[in-house]
């Protein structure tokens, strides 16, 4: 079950009136997003907790309406239950509309919480918004429901003084009681993130700022390894800068390229630049993120290069690249998110006469379904996108991301038949049951291989490095990894997301064949 809280959003279901919608979207500061589920127009956003159970409902006819009444009926029951025992009384439903009420019976009835679900296959879908303490005017835009003449109410409008954060403890303890079969696991990713908190931090900063040692503060992380103390012994990477590596330097300056390798300060750009590899990053320098981990430029970015999938082409030619990995930074400044780079990109490495594998190392495109198929439709040999830490971490290190989007992301990638792929970096305070929980997430939604290796913070202002992981642990890791159904699993202080990228490709694909044949 995730349980969250929506920016500004107007819903309306299958059937809704336009006409109950009472105001233009864009005016108001509001999405509005049409959704396959029953029920007419609704808003979410702060201050209401929205819930999506994901749940097998028994049912002889896999999702008849008989089985999604009584399904509804399940969630009103749970929603009844945890405010009764918040201290809310005179609650109940209020025939024929489904939902809960507060005074149902009385002059005056006010809805507590909408409730608008679809059965598909015998799986539920979608869920319930309970108002804890939203700004009840947004309501009077919409004709909530589709239901005139009732008004709608919240907790606190109610006399209820209760925290979101107590509403979710109940909502998750009862739905426990009531759903789980078995062993309960629960990752809270983060409270509310306000806008302030996505401000980006500058380099120049020679400490963490306020804002991110809240965030860290409130993930519970412990006292961090001080920045000037010696890594240790297997932390340190071997620098030959021979004429391999001077070699695809030259090119992709010649080529006028970015490179991860150099621009996130990578510990391996030795190596693998004397292996002939590189992971050449599109749409420039200059990310529209700044996230916790990463030494990524974060101001203001530049226009596209339309030149710049040719031109990798070409460096990719000169250096007879087998395997090329293309990352970018985040360009949610641009209509599809950057993803046209990685379109061109592919299309001209497919024209070369000796036509290597592509690996894109995507951002998530901010989940757009429309342009994530465009870059799937593409092809690309793997399809990277990384989850990059733990549920509890998520705000403190990548606040303008989400923990289950990713996962979304690489579930449609799965969806579109595609060898997927994902990274962890551990050091930033996790714990190994955290590791462990979040690839066999990764393994659910399909992902074949996972990279997991050591963070090394860039400067002062960044995420500290809390403790370093010794080889033995990724060891660990890999072993756990590999038990969980992953196909590769490529784990060590050192391993970064386009390490051993080629090898670990064609280790996932024979693990896959083996399976096959088994």
């Amino acid at each position: 079950m995730l349980l969250l809280e929506h920016p500004h959003v107007f819903t309306m279901g299958v059937r809704s009136d336009p006409a109950h919608l009472l105001v233009d979207p864009d005016t108001v500061g509001a999405d509005l997003e049409r959704a396959d589920r029953g029920g007419d127009v609704t808003y979410h956003g702060p201050g209401q907790l929205v819930g999506y159970p994901v749940r097998t409902v028994p049912g002889k006819r896999g999702g008849g309406m008989v089985d999604t009444v009584a399904y509804v009926r399940a969630v009103e029951q749970l929603l009844i239950d945890v405010v009764t025992d918040l201290g809310l009384a005179d609650v109940g439903r209020l025939d024929p509309y489904p939902g809960v009420w507060v005074a149902p019976d009385g002059a005056r009835p006010r809805k507590l919480a909408a409730i608008g679900v679809r059965l598909s296959r015998g799986r539920s879908m979608h869920g319930f918004a309970l108002n804890v303490d939203p700004d009840l005017t947004w309501f009077d835009r919409i004709v909530p429901c589709g239901i005139t003449g009732l008004g709608v109410t919240s907790l606190a409008a109610e006399g209820l003084d209760v925290s979101m954060r107590e509403v979710v403890d109940r909502i998750a303890e009862l739905a426990a009681q009531w759903w789980a079969a078995g062993p309960v696991q629960r990752a809270d990713v983060a409270w509310r993130v306000r806008p302030s908190d996505l401000s980006a931090f500058t380099r120049e900063r020679t400490v963490a700022s306020p804002r991110l040692q809240r965030r860290l503060d409130e993930a519970g992380v412990e006292q961090p390894v001080e920045l000037h103390r010696r890594k240790p012994s297997w932390m340190r990477a071997k620098l030959d800068h021979g004429p391999e590596f001077r070699r695809v330097r030259r090119i992709v300056q010649e080529q006028g390229l970015v490179t991860v390798c150099e621009e996130a300060g990578c510990p391996n750009i030795s190596e693998c630049w004397n292996d002939g590899t590189a992971t050449f990053m599109l749409n420039g320098e200059r990310c529209t993120r700044a996230c916790g981990f990463c030494l990524v430029d974060t101001r203001q970015p530049l226009p596209p290069d339309a030149d710049e999938p040719h031109r990798v082409a070409e460096a990719a030619r000169q250096m007879a690249l087998r395997h090329v990995v293309l990352t970018t930074v985040a360009r949610d400044d641009l209509a599809d998110g950057g993803a046209g780079a990685f379109i061109g990109t592919i299309a001209a490495l497919r024209a070369l006469p000796d036509r290597p594998d592509v690996e894109v190392l995507i951002s998530d495109l901010q989940g757009d379904p429309a342009v994530l198929e465009r870059v799937f439709a593409a092809r690309p040999d793997v399809l990277n996108h990384n989850i990059e830490t733990v549920p509890r971490l998520q705000r403190a290190v990548r606040p303008s991301a989400g923990y289950a989007r990713s996962l979304a992301v690489l579930a449609r990638a799965d969806a579109a038949g595609l060898v997927t792929k994902s990274s962890i970096i551990v050091g930033m305070g996790e714990e190994r049951a955290e590791v462990i929980e979040t690839m066999a997430d990764l393994a659910a939604v399909g992902v074949d291989i996972v990279t997991v290796g050591q963070y090394l913070q860039p400067t002062a202002a960044h995420v500290p490095v809390v403790r370093w992981w010794t080889p033995a642990e990724f060891d660990d890791l890999a072993v756990a990894g590999r038990e969980l159904g992953l196909a590769h699993v490529e784990a060590g202080p050192l391993t970064r997301s386009s390490y051993r990228a080629r090898q670990s490709a064609h280790e996932a694909v024979r693990q896959a064949v083996a399976q096959a044949l088994d």
